[in-house]
């Protein structure tokens, strides 16, 4: 089968035009699927978890392609200006998923090896539906993560991640009263968490390497007889402090308040002396890039698949992650191009 840069062009289009923020994503899969369906894959559906799936050749080895098919809300109008594609999930993360089923339908089956594309749902919920799920259905030798990183660029870490919840309550008294109420309480609670942070990072010269703290959100009411407040903190974790270990720290500063976490994820540092990493470097230098490695802050579907598959992974795909989640949100055509090349090449050398 021909394809041309017009097929993948409409291919994200439109992946993009059917919108599938979490736990909507049923249109999207649905339309990947058939998609694949189209472009000659062995067998493509929409798996009990609600991702997209597509495969290709017979094996026996292993290759698992894991894009997320979900987007953050916010609806962003479809069009090509300038020789770029807008639209939410333009770069995160449908346009690495498009890059990942396009390069598979170009190379098609490769002696000895499953080429396995997962569009994976629940990726912005916290919840990683898909990825978990992709974990107890495949065992692949190698993983390509799909998250924007620009064509040239392969992404060996992530931030491991923290939710906490707090909740203060006490008897509403006079104001005139010289106690803490419980706004007071909360700030003062997160004082003492961004003083835990601090000690922490202290000598710690490198982003990856620091605990970063964030209010999620801060609430607080009053019916006359108590007032609570609540708020939401976020933590990205580096590798040596993972959830478990920094949990005590902040259970220790509660004094009085309710404590629940949730959305916890291990940091992950992938080794770069591995073949795939040496596949896609080669494939970066065939198309005229010079590869750099690079470390995110955030978390992605790697955090959760990483430790039970345990193979080579790296996380690669065309796009600015400086639009992830903004509503300029746009892909260069050009670089979804090349992202697609590389992609194909490594496919293309896996043995």
């Amino acid at each position: 089968m021909t394809f041309t840069t017009q097929d993948f062009d409409t291919l994200l289009s439109g992946l993009l035009e059917a919108y599938s923020p979490s736990h909507q994503e049923r249109p999207a899969s649905e339309y990947l699927v058939g998609w694949m369906q189209s472009a000659g894959f062995d067998r493509a559906y929409v798996d009990d978890s609600g991702s997209a799936v597509g495969i290709m050749g017979d094996g026996p080895r292993d290759i698992a392609l894991l894009g997320h098919i979900d987007t953050v809300p916010g609806y962003i109008p479809i069009k090509i200006h300038e020789g770029k594609l807008y639209g939410r999930g333009a770069v995160d993360a449908k346009g690495p998923l498009a890059t990942f089923a396009a390069a598979t339908a170009l190379v098609g089956r490769q002696p000895g090896w499953r080429i396995i594309v997962i569009g994976a749902t629940e990726e912005e919920a916290a919840s990683s539906k898909g990825a978990h799920y992709a974990t107890t259905q495949f065992t692949p030798e190698m993983c390509v993560i799909g998250e924007p990183s620009q064509w040239d660029r392969i992404t060996l870490g992530y931030k491991g991640r923290l939710l906490l919840d707090y909740r203060f309550q006490r008897t509403v008294q006079h104001t005139a009263r010289p106690e803490p109420n419980a706004i007071e309480h909360a700030v003062t609670y997160w004082n003492a968490v961004q003083a835990e942070a601090a000690a922490i990072n202290e000598g710690r010269d490198k982003a990856f390497d620091q605990v970063f703290t964030s209010i999620r959100s801060l609430n607080s009411s009053d019916d006359g007889f108590c007032e609570t407040a609540t708020m939401t903190l976020g933590f990205r974790l580096p590798v040596d402090v993972p959830p478990e270990e920094f949990k005590p720290r902040l259970l220790a500063r509660a004094e009085g308040a309710e404590i629940t976490f949730r959305g916890e994820e291990v940091a992950i540092r992938a080794d770069k002396h591995t073949p795939l990493v040496r596949a896609f470097n080669n494939a970066i230098r065939d198309e005229g890039g010079k590869p750099n490695f690079v470390y995110k802050t955030g978390t992605s579907d790697m955090n959760i698949v990483a430790p039970i598959w345990k193979c080579p992974i790296l996380a690669y795909g065309p796009g600015d992650s400086a639009l992830d989640h903004t509503p300029e949100e746009h892909i260069l055509l050009d670089e979804y191009h090349k992202g697609i090349a590389v992609v194909a090449n490594v496919l293309r050398n896996l043995g």
